[in-house]
């Protein structure tokens, strides 16, 4: 399907992905088009899956949400059904708010985010360490965030 974007698609998906708020009058007159056939793309862009939804962004930090660290986890693969004990059991855990599969040093990477080190240290003994499947954990602590952009890298070919 991304052989079969234009351009014009393109600036579209680039444009939702900054400001999902912009009307449909807006976002013709950014990518030089009328009302009808830009609204007529974005539903095709709904359609095929490609855009798959439309959210709020929410400051952690003005909920109190200051804590972000990140988790290697290796499981402890002698254990019958680890992959899939383990992936079933973090689904309820709110503080995990991404988990990755990955190459190297571990099995996945956990990104958390916490209220304060206190509540992390709960998270940690008290939900994380005490799933059977884990066998060993390293907890990498944010100190700042230098970036983060919320538009994918899109490469306009002509």
């Amino acid at each position: 399907m991304v052989d079969k974007l234009d351009k014009t698609d393109l600036k579209i998906l680039e444009l939702l992905q900054d400001n999902s708020k912009i009307t449909n009058l807006e976002l013709s007159k950014r990518i030089n088009l009328s009302p009808a056939p830009t609204l007529e793309r974005v539903r095709k862009l709904e359609n095929s899956n490609i855009i798959q939804s439309y959210h709020a962004k929410v400051n952690a930090n003005a909920l109190g949400l200051n804590v972000r660290s990140f988790v290697l986890v290796s499981l402890a693969w002698n254990k019958e059904n680890a992959f899939d004990n383990f992936v079933n059991k973090i689904q309820s855990i709110q503080e995990i708010t991404e988990c990755y599969i990955i190459t190297g040093d571990a099995d996945f990477l956990l990104k958390i985010i916490c209220e304060d080190l206190a509540a992390y240290e709960t998270f940690l003994f008290k939900k994380l360490s005490v799933i059977d499947e884990v066998e060993r954990l390293k907890t990498l602590m944010s100190l700042s965030r230098i970036k983060k952009t919320k538009v994918l890298p899109f490469i306009y070919k002509n």
